[in-house]
């Protein structure tokens, strides 16, 4: 097949961006006296290409600056109330990305594509931000935005501390992560709504909590025991959030530590979906919802604390090491597995990604570390819940475990 000049390429990307982001301003000029169309968005980005080739940089300021102006002698001119100024901004953009595409015309195409959808999505953002999303949720989302774009950056990227246990910048990211899971489980919550009962909450807030998550469930069968089932399918499919969500921290901390314990995590998984659908597929369409989220994505003092825990772990672990050997970080992960499987399971990580242990190594102290957090959980369900809750729970709980070390048994026997 014949090739095609890369510059025929780039002028066509051009002009695509232009029909595109034109077409729906096009939509839009019978809604108010918009002064753009396609024509004129299809020309402007032929005109920021064409500029950008013939004179470079400086002519394609020159004429981004004309067309600045244009529209803003537009705007100006325009008679309604409250003006908006989305077509001359969007004719603005539009020369931009005309002369973005003779540089880079995938990314100018990309971007492209994402304007025209933003264009196009008016009405529904506008609903979403001014009906559904909360003041409560647009300050969780100003507090991720925060932590991930202005804290994240200003962290050293180096270890520190005592046996050099400490990266606070790796840490940091672990904690966005937690964060960005537990949003993730809200978001899929507040979407679907209460209609999906207990299972679908207890998935979701097992990202947060599992141990918490349990006690929940476990709770409201105390209070009503219609809902014995669909609780017992929460319980269980919060352990498969705290699978997924240590795959997701191991595969952030090292990568060859996730693929050595790739066999247990698959296992777990496995067993843990499979129980708790078993539960959930036998739930009744009368049986009493789950209630709306409290309006609150994530709990940022619960991340701070989850990285100061952390901290503490991997400077017990070091420090367990240096004096132990190996069984010193057993004996660490043991510990702190019983508040949370993930911090172990990080720390031990954090040892394999330096260089300190090999993966193969890394396995039997994260499993401690995930049985002790499966005692803490068979405790909180013997406790907090009805003795049905608890016969039915336990059972799941166990098994997960046990397929867990028999995914290793596997791991082990095929390496």
């Amino acid at each position: 097949m014949p090739e095609i000049n890369p510059l025929v390429v780039s002028f066509l990307v051009a002009l695509g961006i232009g029909l595109l982001i034109g077409a729906e301003r096009e939509r839009r000029k019978g809604e108010g006296p918009s002064p753009a169309g396609i024509r004129t968005f299809a020309i402007t980005s032929l005109t920021g290409a064409i500029a950008l080739k013939v004179g470079g940089e400086l002519l394609l300021a020159i004429v981004t600056t004309g067309v600045f102006a244009l529209a803003a002698l537009a705007y100006w001119r325009t008679d309604n109330e409250g003006p908006g100024l989305t077509s001359e901004i969007a004719l603005v953009v539009t020369i931009l990305l005309g002369g973005l595409s003779v540089q880079q015309p995938a990314l100018a195409a990309g971007l492209g594509v994402t304007v025209a959808i933003l264009l196009a999505a008016r009405v529904p953002l506008h609903r979403f931000v001014r009906s559904v999303l909360t003041e409560s949720e647009m300050m969780d989302a100003l507090t991720f935005a925060a932590a991930t774009l202005v804290v994240l950056p200003l962290l050293p990227n180096r270890d520190l501390g005592p046996y050099g246990a400490l990266n606070l910048y790796k840490i940091w990211i672990v904690v966005i992560i937690v964060i960005g899971i537990s949003s993730a489980g809200y978001v899929a919550t507040r979407l679907l709504g209460s209609r999906y009962g207990l299972p679908i909450a207890g998935l979701a807030s097992g990202f947060i909590s599992s141990i918490a998550t349990i006690g929940a469930m476990g709770a409201r069968t105390v209070k009503n025991a219609a809902v014995l089932r669909p609780a017992v399918a929460g319980a269980i499919l919060s352990t498969v959030a705290t699978i997924i969500q240590l795959a997701i921290v191991l595969t952030a901390t090292s990568l060859s530590t996730v693929r050595a314990m790739s066999p247990s995590l698959v296992f777990g998984l496995i067993t843990a979906l499979g129980y708790g659908a078993a539960f959930t597929l036998r739930v009744s369409r009368e049986t009493e919802p789950s209630k709306d989220p409290n309006g609150h994505a994530f709990s940022f003092p619960k991340a701070l604390l989850f990285a100061a825990i952390l901290s503490l772990v991997l400077l017990a672990s070091a420090a367990l090491q240096d004096l132990f050997g190996e069984k010193g970080v057993m004996i660490a992960a043991a510990v702190a597995g019983f508040a949370d499987a993930h911090s172990a399971a990080i720390s031990v990580a954090s040892l394999v990604a330096s260089e300190k242990m090999n993966p193969s190594d890394a396995v039997l102290p994260i499993l401690i570390g995930l049985s002790t957090n499966t005692i803490s959980k068979l405790v909180v369900a013997s406790m907090s819940g009805a003795r049905q809750f608890a016969i039915r729970v336990i059972p799941g709980l166990v098994l997960v475990l046990f397929a867990a070390w028999a995914g290793s048994l596997v791991g082990g026997l095929l390496s």
